[in-house]
């Protein structure tokens, strides 16, 4: 059966749209991509403190250095900007967020009341041997926290870990998903200075834990993350005072003039000593 001119034309166009729509997924996806490996760069030259609290990073020079076009890069500084990794201004630039006291005090609020439910359902559910791979996950943490020189990415990839799998092993994918999310600044602020450690956590801070959590207690449990969050709290207190200081003496501060730049510069270095 031959097709009408009509029909034909109309299969054509129909070809043809089905063949657009490949392509577009293929560069959405390509896209996509792109943005995902620019987000976790930035990300892990953050976390391994090459890029410091305060300092003006740049989307162009990004792109530049990673081969990329800009759409990509930005759309990594958004969801670095949605996590409160970075923050911007309208013709101004973006800078690696400086935290403000209310922000650490809150943030520890919201992962107490996850952590707190996830220890509770850890007790009720985990198995024996998730108990016993979390031990040895969490005699890792705490033998590289007490390295000033440990690589940074690598501990905090293990630590986020390990709170991510009190979640996991209590059978609750959203509370899993919410604890993922609460942990990228917790883990930007722990990096904060020149030298790194979490040696204010004590030799086997993880580990006690979850030999607490291990009991199968959810009581106990949820009473001793409590204490466990609280403490991390107070010493991310201590540790980010220097950059609430600076937040407050520069905090409207987004400037490429090399004079006030420099002053700002000299500000963050100050911060990141102490």
């Amino acid at each position: 059966m031959t097709a009408t001119p009509g029909l034909s034309l109309a299969l054509e166009a129909i070809g043809g749209y089905a063949v657009n729509s490949n392509l577009r997924r293929q560069s959405g996806a390509q896209q996509s991509s792109l943005a995902a490996e620019a987000y976790t760069i930035i990300r892990e030259r953050i976390l391994r403190g090459e890029v410091a609290v305060g300092q003006v990073i740049s989307r162009r020079r990004v792109a530049t250095e990673l081969a990329m076009s800009l759409l990509p890069v930005s759309e990594a500084f958004l969801q670095l900007e949605f996590e409160g990794l970075l923050e911007s201004r309208p013709r101004a630039g973006t800078r690696v967020r400086i935290p403000r006291r209310a922000d650490v005090e809150g943030h520890y609020v919201v992962r107490e009341a996850l952590e707190v439910q996830a220890a509770r359902l850890y007790a009720r559910f985990s198995s024996a041997d998730e108990r016993s791979a979390m031990m040895k996950l969490a005699a890792r943490v705490d033998t590289m926290a007490a390295q000033p020189e440990t690589e940074r990415a690598l501990y905090l990839s293990l630590h986020e870990k390990l709170h991510h799998q009190i979640a996991e092993y209590g059978r609750c994918p959203a509370l899993c998903e919410a604890i993922e999310k609460t942990c990228a600044l917790s883990s930007i602020w722990l990096c904060t200075g020149r030298d790194f450690s979490d040696s204010h956590s004590g030799p086997r801070r993880h580990q006690e834990l979850m030999e607490a959590l291990g009991k199968g207690d959810p009581e106990e449990a949820a009473e001793v993350m409590r204490c466990h969050i609280a403490s991390s709290r107070d010493s991310m207190l201590q540790r980010l005072e220097p950059y609430f200081q600076l937040g407050s003496s520069s905090g409207q501060v987004y400037t490429r003039s090399s004079r006030k730049k420099a002053s700002l510069d000299a500000l963050v270095a100050s911060a990141a000593v102490q």
